[in-house]
């Protein structure tokens, strides 16, 4: 009898024991763990993105009094407005163009940077490194002043050099030049840094073998420099095309769109129709257009990264 009472008891301790011991197991494990130190971040994300992207999905699919269910009726109405269009012709010159220019200027810095020698690369990465630390509407505001055309500086340059003073954000050519130079002024020192961490991962035996074998300089970038960054290069550009479409604060501090609506990107012009307009669902609808896009550019990068891997 005493056997038979106390039998489920030890039952239940050696069950206890087999679940702390798997348990213990289970947190030995690197991937149980990484996923447990990660899991506050992942829930982050789910409460600050996800949530948000599909509440955008289903502000899209009513009216503007967000009373009634509409479909598709938001898209078709911005679909056929030629203000749109121009809306979504601006954000991909714009983007496509800083990329580019701030792709190019930080692989041309990054290698000046990384043949100076090492006492001398703190300062200049410090120093390269500002207009990116800077708060990018204080920097922007700074850029507003420079192109003042009362009393800006480039202006008054203009002035002693005997030409004429530039309306900079009051004409449309120079009001969208304007803005992508203070683009590609702010995210150049992104695309250094990442490209001369970069540089510093190539072996110098690569390098130093092509030397050997009589290579110019070009040639041991295009050969050399180039297939063991186009990686990192890939990435950076995905990142920067993101934030360019999806940029708010330049074109809104330096132009709020204007002249005449000709600097508007889908993020400012989605914060006029939606914000300041009052119409939510059509402003939602302006900034999930950004979605597809997006979706081509990354997936096709990242195509590219994917099969260069499989290659290695």
């Amino acid at each position: 009898m005493v056997d038979v009472v106390f039998q489920p008891n030890s039952v239940l301790e050696a069950r206890s024991k087999r679940k702390r011991a798997s348990l213990r197991t289970a947190l030995k494990r690197k991937s149980t763990a990484a996923f447990l130190m990660t899991l506050p971040l992942i829930l982050l994300i789910a409460i600050m993105v996800i949530y948000p992207a599909f509440y955008s999905l289903h502000l899209a699919t009513l009216n503007k009094s967000m009373q009634r269910f509409i479909g598709f009726g938001n898209f078709e109405f911005l679909f056929k407005r030629e203000t749109f269009w121009l809306v979504v012709k601006q954000s991909c010159i714009f983007a496509i163009t800083a990329v580019v220019f701030k792709a190019l200027i930080g692989f041309i810095v990054a290698h000046f940077v990384h043949n100076i020698p090492a006492k001398g690369q703190r300062k200049w990465r410090g120093m390269l490194l500002v207009p990116w630390v800077i708060p990018g509407a204080m920097s922007v505001l700074g850029w507003r002043l420079l192109f003042e055309p009362s009393f800006g500086a480039f202006n008054w340059i203009l002035e002693h050099l005997g030409m004429h003073r530039i309306f900079w954000l009051g004409e449309t050519g120079w009001a969208r030049f304007s803005v992508i130079l203070v683009t590609v002024w702010f995210g150049a020192p992104f695309f250094m840094v990442m490209y001369l961490a970069s540089l510093k991962s190539v072996p110098e035996e690569l390098y130093e073998a092509a030397s050997i074998d009589g290579a110019t300089w070009w040639q041991r970038i295009r050969y050399v420099t180039f297939p063991m960054m186009r990686n990192i290069i890939a990435i950076t550009m995905i990142f920067s095309l993101i934030g360019s479409f999806a940029g708010f604060t330049i074109v809104s501090v330096l132009t709020n769109g204007g002249p005449l609506g000709t600097t508007h990107v889908l993020g400012t012009a989605a914060f006029m129709v939606g914000i300041m307009g009052g119409n939510l669902p059509l402003g939602a609808s302006v900034s999930l257009f950004m979605v597809p896009v997006l979706a081509v550019a990354a997936i096709y990068l990242l195509r590219g990264i994917a099969k260069r891997g499989s290659e290695v």
